[in-house]
């Protein structure tokens, strides 16, 4: 006879990787049948959970779970829905443990950040004090990689892949052009805080004077002047002026440059525009001709082009946690561990939530050149392992050939609740 069911969610922003995760959780929870029942997804995220709205997994081929792995995007769907505190707002997370209750689940698998370890710590803790078996397991994902403990974060080696390949392809490009054309092109990346996605873009650089010339990260407060100065140089010098900078970058007194005045459901300011407001910048002090994108969702959806570490990695702590789980663990997080030696090796271990919930792990003054422009060899070194190897999808007609699956809910047994 089967155990208890299981109940899986992903959350927040989705990587290019989350859903290998999914597909290491469901493939290990299969082959644990007498101790797991059925797998439970979440329609968007923790919503599902709150609205009774759940997936039922094992309606799936065996071939369709495994496709997920090369499928990017979140499968059952995403959510920003911050859970508040147990005091604020204690009928969510009572409405939760109705819902596992009523479905007979006995294992919590949350797949997102900071925010979401958070909410699988409550989880974890509230079902304690109901008196309700629960083993609450966070799995880590951020392409942010700003999570604490663990060497690195599931969906980062993708995304740092990503930028790193469109710099040097966009720089060549500039260069080919800056005679008698565009002089400066300016990448806009994700990042609020933390400029590790910003830093991967330095990887692109393969000698002295290769783009990017200059990068912005949240951790250097920004210097308009000696930013200015940088460029005006760099055009002098090698006739164009490559920029990759970080959302997230921001004037000593941590006013962001591009902040909208908006808040998302996390409480997080709304950052857009930086790419544009750097341009003028640099158009009405030095008249230069530019051009500036922004990765936004195309870096963290680049399935194409993923690092093979990366995936592998997702679906590593996918299947750690439920083997976690399995050995009667609780609240705590699968974290990459990395070996020492100059040969990349990396491991799985495990980390309390308690320590990785609602903290940020940014990057260290080390690993930012010291005029603040740039990353130093000891970046490159941590860097480089993550984006290593291609794990290309299959294709067909010229294009990735990416699962859907068909989602099949599970009947409700509970009176409807307002989320």
């Amino acid at each position: 006879m089967p155990g208890k069911n299981a109940f899986y969610a992903q959350s927040g922003g989705v990587t290019a990787v989350i859903n290998a995760s999914a597909c290491g959780i469901i493939e290990t929870a299969r082959k644990n049948r007498n101790r797991i029942g059925k797998v439970f997804a979440g329609r968007n995220g923790i919503i599902g959970a709150l609205q009774e709205d759940l997936i039922d997994t094992s309606k799936e081929s065996k071939a369709a779970i495994h496709a997920l792995v090369s499928t990017p995007s979140g499968a059952f769907g995403s959510c920003r829905h911050k859970l508040r505190s147990l005091e604020e707002n204690r009928a969510e997370y009572e409405r939760l443990i109705e819902v596992f209750k009523a479905h007979n689940i006995g294992y919590f698998f949350y797949n997102g950040g900071g925010d979401s370890a958070d909410t699988c710590l409550k989880v974890s803790q509230l079902s304690h004090t109901l008196g309700f078996p629960l083993q609450a397991i966070h799995v880590p994902k951020t392409i942010d990689n700003d999570l604490p403990l663990t060497d690195n974060c599931p969906g980062f080696g993708s995304v740092a892949k990503y930028i790193a390949i469109s710099t040097r392809e966009a720089a060549l490009d500039v260069a080919s052009m800056c005679e008698t054309s565009t002089k400066v092109f300016i990448l806009e990346v994700m990042g609020r805080h933390a400029g590790w996605i910003a830093a991967a873009a330095g990887l692109a650089a393969e000698r002295e004077g290769d783009a990017p010339h200059i990068i912005l990260f949240p951790e250097i407060a920004f210097n308009r002047e000696k930013f200015l100065a940088r460029v005006k140089r760099c055009i002098k010098r090698h006739g164009f002026c490559v920029i990759v900078a970080s959302e997230g970058t921001q004037y000593k007194d941590g006013t962001f440059l591009a902040e909208s005045g908006l808040r998302d459901a996390f409480g997080h300011a709304q950052l857009g525009g930086l790419a544009p407001t750097l341009a003028q910048m640099i158009k009405s002090e030095h008249g230069y001709k530019y051009h500036w994108a922004v990765a936004d969702y195309l870096q963290r959806s680049a399935r194409h082009i993923a690092s093979a570490t990366d995936v592998e990695q997702a679906y590593a702590v996918g299947v750690a946690a439920v083997e976690f789980a399995l050995q009667g663990k609780n609240a705590i997080m699968p974290i990459i561990v990395r070996g020492k030696g100059k040969r990349y090796r990396w491991s799985i271990g495990e980390a309390p939530l308690e320590l990785a919930a609602n903290q940020e792990k940014k990057m260290p003054r080390s690993f930012i050149s010291r005029d603040g422009f740039g990353i130093t060899d000891k970046a490159v070194a941590y860097l480089e392992p993550l984006i290593a190897g291609e794990a290309y999808p299959e294709y067909r007609k010229g294009l990735p050939r990416y699962t859907r699956l068909k989602n099949v809910a599970v009947p409700k047994k509970l009176k409807k609740f307002k989320v």
